[in-house]
């Protein structure tokens, strides 16, 4: 495969290339064009010099011009899904689910964005009278949206349509793997006959034209996925201080009772190997006691050992990590633990970067294991003397994304749900990020900023008033 980048409503014809491996093989799976800086700021421009005319176009044109690109989504749903497994090693049937739950969300954006209505105010509750204000949701101008591997349709389309909807225009980086998708992507934007310089698709290898991309002056707003140092560097070089980020996690499951176990045990191994781990929500710790523990453990064991390992067109559970790096970091974290007298239950091994699903018991503050963000199918055990000791070791991390409770005592529950310092918490339930109508956020490490349908489009618009004195 091999596709190019989109500057201006055309394909960038130059000679230089970026090969795209993929994980299940090692070998490439296509390529995409690799941008010169000189490119890259010509993407910027054109996406300033055209988003006046775009926002001076009236909404419901907007959304029927954006609805052919939708609804070619749609015609190609499932290329989208081959080519995203091919690049990320996603299964195809989690490939195809996510294409759809993507069509879903540009839905609901469509029709979220029609009730952005304007406040019409008046003064007199401040005693100023013959004043009548009315503010209306505008674009705030260019937006850099920047998707990460693990999610490349729905992480992408989810900053790019609530973008373009409300009158902004989009320069679009994807991850670099997951540029096959997001170039083909642009490619349905040519076909659905997008105003030139709305939607431009900058593509390259991230750690050679990422300076060049989130540093240019011309942008209004940044929409970034990917992981803490990435996001920490943006912040330091980018010219505009207006972000939304979503960052890494690492989100504990704590186990209040012994009630429920067997469900909550296929709940917790759900939440912790789909995707192979490799999610910012996934569950990445088991925070219990050790009375508690001698009963959960059997049970998460017996679901580990359910799982089917293989490769994307199988549909297993645990596919291939992105790529060997990654897979050699997962084992540097149980290799530590592991010296440091923790108990592998299952699992702890690899070749190259298919790692197998690991359980590991009698996890301790002291190991890395116990706080660093694996983003593998790993999945810790910590036994802790009290229930206020897992909030308390939940709430030291420096991430702050999501937790699971799961607890009979709805009452408990929701006191300690208060106490927990995340962006969410998911009684009897796995973290995770949907539905995508809800509001996902996170604190600390985790990121800034709220993400989902309504907020994104809030995020990307400012208030503009005029107010009309009258005698």
């Amino acid at each position: 495969m091999e596709f190019r980048a989109i500057i201006n409503g055309k394909k960038v014809l130059n000679d230089n290339w970026l090969e795209i491996i993929n994980p299940s093989d090692q070998k490439v799976a296509g390529r995409v064009t690799a941008l010169s800086e000189k490119e890259i700021s010509e993407a910027f421009e054109v996406a300033r010099n055209s988003q006046l005319k775009w926002s001076q176009t009236k909404l419901l044109d907007r959304i029927m011009v954006l609805k052919k690109f939708r609804d070619l989504i749609e015609n190609n749903s499932l290329k989208i899904a081959q080519i995203m497994s091919l690049e990320i090693a996603k299964g195809l049937k989690d490939s195809q689910i996510e294409v759809q739950r993507t069509l879903e969300l540009i839905d609901y954006t469509f029709e979220e964005a029609k009730r952005l209505n304007p406040l019409a105010l008046t003064g007199e509750e401040f005693g100023v009278e013959n004043k009548l204000g009315v503010f209306s949701r505008v674009p705030k101008g260019v937006v850099l949206a920047i998707s990460p591997f693990n999610y490349p349709v729905n992480l992408s389309l989810a900053k790019i349509f609530p973008a373009l909807v409300t009158g902004n225009t989009v320069v679009f980086k994807p991850a670099t793997a997951g540029s096959l998708v997001g170039a083909f992507l642009g490619e349905l934007s040519l076909e659905a006959n997008l105003p030139p310089g709305i939607f431009n698709v900058v593509t390259g290898r991230g750690r050679e034209i990422g300076d060049l991309i989130t540093a240019n002056p011309q942008i209004n707003f940044i929409s970034f996925t990917g992981s803490v140092g990435v996001g920490e560097h943006l912040k330091s070089i980018s010219q505009t201080k207006d972000f939304v980020l979503e960052l890494g996690g690492k989100d504990p499951a704590l186990v209040l009772d012994d009630q429920n176990l067997e469900i909550n045990a296929k709940e917790i191994v759900a939440g912790a190997f789909g995707y192979s781990g490799q999610r910012c929500t996934a569950i990445k710790r088991v925070l219990t006691t050790d009375e508690i523990a001698d009963k959960l453990v059997p049970l998460l064991l017996k679901e580990v050992k359910k799982l089917k390992v293989g490769y994307p067109n199988d549909n297993p559970d645990i596919v291939p990590m992105i790529d060997e790096k990654s897979a050699e970091f997962v084992q540097t974290l149980v290799d530590d633990a592991k010296e440091k007298k923790a108990k592998i239950i299952f699992g702890g091994n690899r070749k190259k970067n298919m790692f197998e699903p690991t359980l590991v018991d009698y996890v301790t503050k002291d190991m890395k294991l116990a706080w660093e963000e694996p983003f593998g199918p790993v999945l810790p055990i910590l036994r802790l003397k009290s229930v206020g000791e897992m909030i308390e070791i939940a709430n030291e991390s420096n991430f702050g994304l999501q937790a699971s409770i799961f607890s009979r005592d709805i009452n408990q529950a929701i006191k300690i749900a208060k106490a927990l310092n995340c962006g969410t918490v998911n009684i009897n339930g796995k973290s995770q990020r949907g539905p995508d109508s809800f509001p996902f956020s996170g604190i600390k490490d985790s990121g800034m900023g709220v993400q989902g349908v309504r907020e994104a489009l809030l995020s990307m618009t400012r208030f503009k008033g005029i107010v009309i004195n009258y005698k």
